[in-house]
């Protein structure tokens, strides 16, 4: 996912000593000149922001510690899908533990203060973990199509052995998809924002194909996976396919509906920004001013926000999670039932195999 610090229309009034401003405004006057220059946040402005991030962070870790341990304990989680799930939960947790740590004190100091080494490393890992993030997602789309629309080869085509070599493939195209970055233009520190990111300086082709590659494609082939599953699943109901053995029930369309919605919030909260930066990618000199900063600031907390809520949508729309997360919970005043195996508790179960992801349930019982 490309981040677009480097095409603000405003820039810091003062800059301290520390290599990573001194390049940030030199950058910035190059692109820009005097016409970018920016006032400080204002006090209202850095406590919503920090209380955004704050809300983000402990949500973001106690959540996906939740969906991590709720796998780990219930055999009814343990399944191939699943392992997408827990890989999703891990992508949106690391950045929970460092980068947005250091976002929060830079908010308090109104100035990043934590050396250029953590700002290239806090910069590379949030990258990693976005575009891992939508990776991952676009994982369980294609591991759910198989399961509904060719569920006589998924068993073969998701084996442990060849899931565990489609997560390593996963995000050996995460890594592939982020280093080039520090090959085109180095990390850079952004006071709008108060974050490290790659600075998409080289070119606007580049800035496009980052947008296309790492945004665009991921959602067309997601779009297209959960498309292919209505049709199957709305002529199987309405017995356009006779031969194919329907029984919907509403926990089903809940279960379909969790993984759809973390793919919705998902492309909800990052398009903002990712169309921000497309646009200006067309055309830098006359859009680039042209955009809010709080507009601009806006969408990327948005982006920021969206690691805590796939935990949350477990939560309301699966039971099964649900009921793990109490079990967790009370785990908490009762050490000894952490090590308790509720799966066989568990109501929402096929008897036959497991669901690819996020439960034991499918969408429907469709014998192809």
């Amino acid at each position: 996912m490309v981040n677009y610090f480097s095409f603000g229309n405003r820039m810091m009034a003062t800059i301290s000593n520390s290599p990573t401003q001194t390049r940030f405004h030199a950058f910035r006057m190059n692109i820009f000149g005097d016409r970018t220059a920016a006032r400080p946040a204002s006090v209202g402005v850095t406590t919503a922001l920090a209380s955004v991030l704050i809300f983000t962070i402990v949500v973001d870790i106690l959540g996906n510690l939740l969906v991590i341990l709720s796998v780990f304990r219930n055999k009814k989680l343990r399944n191939a899908g699943n392992i997408f799930v827990v890989s999703l939960s891990v992508a949106d947790l690391v950045v929970a533990v460092y980068p947005y740590p250091l976002v929060l004190m830079a908010i308090f100091h109104n100035d990043w203060i934590m050396g250029d080494f953590h700002c290239q490393v806090s910069g590379f890992i949030m990258g990693l973990s976005v575009i891992g993030s939508i990776f991952n997602i676009t994982a369980i789309a294609i591991n759910r199509y198989c399961y509904i629309c060719h569920s006589l080869q998924y068993d073969r085509l998701y084996s442990i052995k060849n899931t565990c070599c489609y997560l390593c493939l996963t995000w050996a195209l995460t890594a592939i998809a982020t280093v080039p970055n520090f090959f085109v233009g180095s990390l850079q520190y952004d006071p709008r924002v108060f974050s490290c990111t790659f600075a998409q300086t080289v070119s606007s082709y580049y800035t496009t194909s980052v947008v296309v590659i790492h945004f665009l494609i991921p959602l067309l082939v997601v779009s297209f996976c959960y498309m292919r599953i209505w049709v199957l699943v709305i002529q199987v109901k309405h017995r356009v396919k006779p031969e194919h053995k329907l029984k919907v029930k509403p926990s089903d369309l809940r279960n379909f509906l969790t993984m759809f919605m973390v793919f919705v919030l998902f492309a909800v909260c990052w398009a903002p920004l990712n169309f921000i930066g497309l646009a200006v990618a067309i055309n830098p000199e006359k859009v680039a001013p042209k955009i809010p900063e709080w507009l601009f600031v806006t969408s990327y907390f948005m982006a920021y926000f969206n690691s805590c809520l796939n935990a949350i949508i477990y939560g309301l729309l699966n039971q099964n999670f649900r009921k793990e997360y109490k079990t967790i919970l009370l785990a908490l005043c009762t050490p000894r039932m952490f090590f308790v195996d509720n799966s066989k508790y568990g109501t929402e179960g096929l008897k036959s195999k497991p669901s690819p992801a996020i439960t034991n349930n499918n969408i429907a019982e469709v014998n192809l």
